[in-house]
């Protein structure tokens, strides 16, 4: 009995899905990486294990971004206290830097990646739709975390990439899909978190929520009907909590 074949795209493939189970997620990128660079396009598997690499890798770097940004402050605020000195926050303010260094080049790292091969090669709908979000994501991270220099530029770069992944949504893609629902969760988060303005951030949420709770289809298969209702779970819950933030603006300035 000869022995099965395995071809090239299918051992990068392997190896990938064995980075993701042991959570070596730098291994992973750098499987999704020979596939690009062999194949050009992705599969919807690939493309969701790429998603998957770069999401848990700058999660944990904006984690650790927010330890020790707390710490900073904290020890901001006891310098001059007994046995506090400014060297210890130097040290942190350090050590900030270097997560904010480390950050950045991951961002860049597949803003580059989708901007050389994957934007190039993608078919309209979905796979554009993805794509372009996934730039305006990490475009939003850097806004959020750099320097305030090139805060606006990078603002600037997420607002564009995600008007073009939302018109291609609104064209091509139904309101309860996931892919559609996870771009207008994510836009409307940039409005409330890098634009600063939370009645945006509803206007576009609340439009993109009504719009999917009317066309509920429960038809739809288990998986994508799940995908669905936990986006907009997610979504409901950040229109309360923004809704709440401007009731309170609103009672403040009466």
């Amino acid at each position: 009995m000869s022995p099965v074949r395995v071809t090239p795209r299918e051992e990068y493939l392997l190896l990938a899905k064995v980075a993701e189970e042991a959570e070596r997620y730098e291994d992973l990128v750098i499987q999704i990486k020979g596939l690009t660079q062999t194949y050009g396009a992705l599969t919807i598997e690939e493309r969701n294990l790429l998603s998957v690499a770069y999401k848990n890798i700058t999660n944990n770097l904006r984690s650790s971004w927010r330890i020790v940004d707390s710490l900073e402050k904290l020890e901001s605020a006891r310098v001059g206290s007994a046995g506090y000195s400014k060297h210890q926050v130097v040290l942190i303010r350090r050590q900030r830097s270097r997560i904010e260094r480390e950050l950045a080049d991951v961002c860049k790292d597949i803003v580059k990646l989708l901007d050389d091969c994957l934007l190039s090669t993608a078919e309209p709908g979905e796979e554009t739709v993805f794509y372009y979000k996934m730039k305006g994501d990490y475009y939003r991270y850097l806004a959020e975390f750099a320097q305030q220099h090139d805060r606006g530029r990078f603002s600037d770069l997420s607002l564009a990439a995600y008007k073009i992944s939302y018109k291609h949504a609104l064209a091509l893609l139904d309101p309860t899909h996931p892919t559609r629902l996870g771009l207008a969760l994510n836009f409307a988060v940039y409005y409330h978190d890098v634009r600063k303005s939370p009645e945006r951030a509803c206007h576009l949420g609340k439009h993109a929520f009504d719009e999917a709770v009317a066309c509920l289809d429960e038809d739809s298969s288990t998986q994508v009907l799940r995908d669905s209702m936990m986006i907009l779970q997610l979504l409901r819950d950040d229109l309360v909590i923004w809704s709440g933030e401007m009731q309170k603006e609103s009672a403040g300035n009466n």
